[in-house]
């Protein structure tokens, strides 16, 4: 679970970054979520956009998508989401969390 000062991090590392998959009308399938496990392990931070034709609610398809993955949401607005998963590979670990203050 990342704290709210991790998400804000993460929602301003995504600011600048393009989507890298749209989901459509077929809505999630199995192989979008294979996808997108092997594009967080690859870039830890992923941007998705939701076409129209998809007719999913973009809050209901991070959380789907976070739970289905082992991700965690960090923003959905409008079409697009924003998850992030630490990579698996210590070599392909990219992002550093802001630590907590105790």
């Amino acid at each position: 679970m990342i704290t709210t000062k991790q998400r804000a991090y993460l929602r301003k590392l995504a600011h600048g970054i393009e989507p890298i998959f749209q989901i459509g009308k077929g809505g999630v399938t199995e192989v979008i979520i294979n996808q997108l496990s092997d594009a967080l392990n690859a870039r830890e931070l992923i941007k998705v956009h939701i076409l129209d034709s998809a007719l999913l609610d973009t809050k209901q398809t991070v959380n789907l998508l976070a739970e289905s993955l082992g991700a965690e949401p960090v923003q959905a607005i409008g079409s697009k989401l924003v998850l992030y998963r630490q990579a698996e590979k210590e070599k392909n670990r990219k992002i550093e969390l802001p630590r907590n203050k105790k």
